[in-house]
């Protein structure tokens, strides 16, 4: 994934912003089946009471899908969480915002989500020579591979330390 040199990963197995190359896109190892607990629990901690996610009656008797949803945040968060093992785990310094989102199709209970990222940008630091800010494109498609998330997101990305770092 580098365009030049590059040391070893962080020693928690993240990616340096110089590991980072514009237009490449990692297929995630991790896949998750989300449940009906899930729902239930993020919806729930959430305080989101709509009965869109969290009541089966309703969704049988009032809307088009015939089924709960799963909340369209969890499933973000879950995308983007698929991508942190294999990119960001100990390199991240803050996420700068998230753009772009979208929900283009449904996830339901019993789906499995699987994620790619693709590194759309990047640029050093104007403030910090330690960091640089990596633009993501995070997608996650169902078991059918159907599209059902997609967002775009800004990361402030540690610098490798040393020499390579350096410039």
């Amino acid at each position: 994934m580098t365009d030049r040199p590059a040391g070893p990963p962080h020693p928690r197995g993240g990616l340096f912003y110089e590991d980072f190359v514009v237009g490449t896109v990692v297929p995630h190892r991790l896949t998750r089946t989300v449940t009906q607990m899930d729902n239930m629990l993020f919806s729930n901690m959430t305080l989101n009471p709509q009965p869109l996610h969290i009541d089966a009656h309703f969704c049988a008797t009032e809307t088009e899908w015939g089924r709960p949803l799963m909340n369209s945040l969890f499933t973000l968060g879950l995308m983007i969480g698929i991508s942190v093992n294999d990119l960001t785990v100990g390199t991240t310094i803050a996420n700068l915002g998230m753009t772009e989102v979208r929900f283009p199709a449904p996830l339901f209970e019993g789906d499995t989500l699987r994620a790619t990222t693709e590194i759309a940008g990047k640029r050093l630091s104007r403030s910090r020579p330690d960091a640089g800010i990596v633009d993501f494109v995070h997608r996650a498609y169902r078991q059918d591979d159907v599209l059902v998330a997609e967002c775009r997101r800004q990361a402030f990305m540690r610098r490798r330390p040393g020499p390579a770092g350096e410039g």
